[in-house]
């Protein structure tokens, strides 16, 4: 039986983190970066991560080549004051 813990920083915050500082990237890239901090990351979670930021607006997924998609931040607009 697998034991589960906690991380104590989540990957979806990595994530935004990640293309914050550097700005939109291949989805391997990203994923090759990520390992460094999750090292038991695999692509297929990266996958349902990103699709499930993408639902709620937070990230931009779109396809490069066949097999291959760009992972851009999405930036939000202020409130008219």
């Amino acid at each position: 039986m697998a034991v589960r813990t906690w991380r104590p920083h989540p990957l979806d915050l990595t994530i935004v983190e990640i293309l914050d500082k550097k700005g939109g990237m291949t989805d391997e890239e990203l994923f090759d970066m990520l390992k460094e901090t999750h090292e038991d990351l695999g692509f297929g979670t990266l996958n349902r991560t990103l699709m499930t930021m993408e639902v709620q607006g937070k990230v931009h997924v779109s396809a490069l080549t066949k097999g291959k998609r760009r992972v851009e931040l999405v930036k939000r607009r202020e409130p008219p004051r």
